[in-house]
């Protein structure tokens, strides 16, 4: 059995579905939030929340975000791997739960030629956080997730 297939995967983790690369953009599409990790000048590990929106541009999907001047662009711009993080649960508060995740591991680059700037015409990004974010940066990478039904809390007892 090949263990890249998806039933060698469910084999290998029960109750786990593995997402192929449609459903994990998917996914992030319909998210706007997530953590996003890099390493800093000092090789420490340094994790933030921000928005971000889905780029279909280019015959290949990125994901958009916008920051303003800081430790964050810095580490951005370094050149260095990140990877970022979405999830969420899906239903209602009564059972049956699903459970999601998405993580997007690659590089960023910081757009700066006018052209790239017009990316923020066709996506929305929206920091909830004010003050200037005139920043523009693109993630792009391999993408993975999971899914799986959420457990009630009687299992564990």
């Amino acid at each position: 059995m090949d263990e890249n297939s998806s039933t060698a995967r469910r084999v290998l983790d029960p109750g786990v579905d593995h997402l192929d690369e449609g459903e994990c953009w998917r996914y992030l599409s319909v998210a706007s939030f997530g953590r996003l990790a890099v390493v800093d000048d000092d090789g420490r590990v340094d994790i933030f929340p921000v928005n971000h929106a889905v780029d279909h541009a280019d015959d290949h999907d990125s994901l958009v975000l916008r920051t303003a001047d800081g430790a964050k662009l810095r580490a951005l711009a370094s050149g260095r791997e990140i990877a970022y993080e979405v999830d969420g649960v899906t239903g209602s508060r009564s059972w049956p739960r699903t459970a999601w995740s998405v993580v997007l591991r690659g590089r960023a680059e910081t757009i700066t030629d006018l052209a790239g700037l017009a990316v923020l015409r066709s996506v929305a990004v929206a920091p909830w956080q004010g003050g200037s974010k005139s920043n523009v940066v693109r993630l792009s990478g391999s993408v993975s997730g999971r899914r799986f039904a959420v457990t009630g809390s009687g299992w564990w007892s």
